[in-house]
C-alpha cells in the first residue's frame, strides 16, 4: 500500500472500541498510543482485530504544540 503521507508509522492494533456506526481504533507505536475514529465498516471491511499489524498515517493541515 503507498500513501502520499509522509509521516507513517508502524503499530500493533491493541484496542478496537466499537460503536453505533464509528469506532476507536487503538494502535501503539513505540511508547506512544495513537487512536483513530473510523466508521464500523471500515473495521469490518479491512477486518481488523487486537494484535494487527498496521501502518498509522498522519496528515495534518496544522500541528500545535502547548507548554
Amino acid at each position: 500500500m503507498k500513501l502520499s503521507a509522509r509521516n507513517q508509522f508502524q503499530g500493533t492494533i491493541t484496542h478496537i472500541t466499537e460503536g453505533a456506526a464509528m469506532a476507536e481504533v487503538t494502535v501503539k507505536v513505540g511508547n506512544l498510543d495513537f487512536v483513530a475514529a473510523i466508521t464500523e465498516g471500515s473495521v469490518k471491511s479491512m477486518g481488523l482485530k487486537v494484535n494487527d499489524s498496521v501502518t498509522v498515517a498522519v496528515k495534518a493541515t496544522e500541528v500545535m504544540i502547548g507548554k
